[in-house]
């Protein structure tokens, strides 16, 4: 069953999930703005003729890259219209490395796997008495495969193990599970850094630093570990006689997440994600499905998109994005929450030119770089496009011609003159997420 068949159900019902024990539930912010679902593209590609901006933009890029001396055949586009009138490309059903658009496809199979309000759990555990502020025994740390685990979570966490009295650790500090921190993934490194973030008479550098970042008034954990640091792969504490769980730390929703993983186009959360739902081949595998596009022309090995093989038509990207868009409406959230919006000048489209309110996601390989995402026109409403350069040389050339596409497309076409509600980024603000286990 693919996502649009999925439609009708999800507009009927509320979608739920577990968390700890607990129901999330997720409701539409208004199960109308889904008939604002744009034309599938394969519909579009078999009933829209050609259109003269679309085609002179591209025209005037290619142009451009051959000034450049930037000459690779293989210079892919798709242009589409909201509603399908508009639908012009060049290799639009070519796949073509498309370096970290490849995260559109990963973003679009977790929130079909898992839903928006996800979270990845990482459980606490001690196997030891606490007396005058000293664990007498080990603290565990489980991971749940959180992707986003970074100084700020273990600072929260220490301080947590503040509140519930421990100073002191006479046993060993051991991680577990998958747990992954500040996106590294070695496990005994990992350990070391979770060991230094809980003691702040250690810190230096960048600890501190990110420490500056949050809140005013946010305490400074003070853990010491008397005993070792260690990393056992697949231990159970669960199993473990005298372990007692003791905190659950739920990640950032998933949504959350996914919009760090795009704005700052990380390879490592976008591979630790990718992982999780199978790798690259599951993650091409449900995007397909999700899109009726054709599986020749979405192929991944990776969920980040690094490597040639990394694979998917200009056509696909947008399909893809579409059905991204499609999705976070029905859970009541719009793309802006997952992708950048060009009005932030932050992340990968730091210093780009690029027309006011454009979601987008870039790409960047020693010879690719891609850009696809919504720009919002007041003649035509939202055009959806995925642009695929190819060749050795100046990427700040391929930049500005793809820039330039998209400022041509609003200097004939305009500029709305409020944002596209479905396109303008959800307030939100974080809380607590160390939920302590009663005893």
């Amino acid at each position: 069953m693919t996502m649009w068949s999925l439609v009708g159900a999800l507009l009927l019902s509320v979608s739920t999930q577990a968390l700890n024990g607990r129901e999330v539930v997720t409701v539409p912010r208004s199960l109308m703005s889904y008939v604002t679902r744009p034309v599938l593209v394969a519909e579009a590609s078999a009933k829209a003729l050609p259109n003269p901006v679309v085609n002179q933009a591209i025209a005037i890029m290619l142009d451009e890259l051959k000034q450049a001396g930037l000459t690779h055949p293989d210079q892919g586009v798709w242009i589409q219209s909201h509603d399908g009138e508009i639908a012009s490309g060049r290799l639009s059903s070519q796949p073509l490395p498309t370096a970290s658009l490849t995260k559109i496809a990963t973003t679009l199979a977790s929130l079909q796997t898992w839903g928006s309000n996800y979270r990845f759990i990482t459980n606490i555990w001690s196997t030891g008495n606490l007396g005058g502020g000293i664990l007498k025994g080990d603290l565990i740390i489980e991971g749940g495969g959180d992707p986003f685990f970074v100084w700020e979570e273990a600072i929260a966490l220490g301080n947590k193990l503040n509140q519930l009295g421990i100073k002191r650790i006479q046993g060993n500090l051991i991680v577990t599970g998958r747990f992954a921190m500040n996106f590294e993934a070695n496990p005994q490194e990992v350990a070391n850094l979770l060991r230094l973030a809980l003691d702040s008479s250690r810190w230096d550098g960048e600890v501190a630093e990110q420490y500056a970042t949050m809140p005013a008034g946010t305490m400074k954990p003070q853990i010491t570990v008397l005993g070792n640091v260690r990393a056992v792969p697949n231990l159970s504490p669960a199993n473990i006689s005298t372990s007692k769980l003791l905190i659950r730390h739920a990640s950032l929703p998933l949504w959350q997440i996914l919009k760090r993983m795009n704005t700052f186009s990380n390879n490592e959360m976008a591979e630790m994600i990718a992982l999780q739902l199978g790798g690259g081949k599951q993650v091409a595998a449900i995007a397909s499905n999700a899109t009726d596009m054709p599986a020749s022309e979405i192929r991944l090995i990776n969920g980040s998109g690094l490597g040639q093989s990394n694979q998917i038509s200009p056509r696909a990207v947008v399909a893809i994005l579409m059905a991204v868009h499609n999705r976070a409406q029905v859970e009541g959230l719009t793309l802006a929450d997952l992708f950048p919006s060009s009005d932030c000048n932050c992340g990968t489209i730091e210093g780009r030119k690029i027309p006011k309110g454009t979601i987008l996601k870039t790409g960047t390989l020693s010879d690719v770089s891609s850009l696809a995402g919504v720009v919002q026109t007041q003649q035509h409403g939202a055009i959806w496009f995925a642009i695929v350069n190819r060749g050795d040389g100046d990427i700040d050339a391929f930049h500005r011609s793809q820039d330039r596409v998209l400022q041509y497309l609003v200097t004939k076409w305009g500029l709305p003159k409020s944002p596209i509600p479905s396109f303008v980024e959800t307030p939100w603000r974080d809380s607590d997420r160390n939920e302590i286990v009663k005893q």
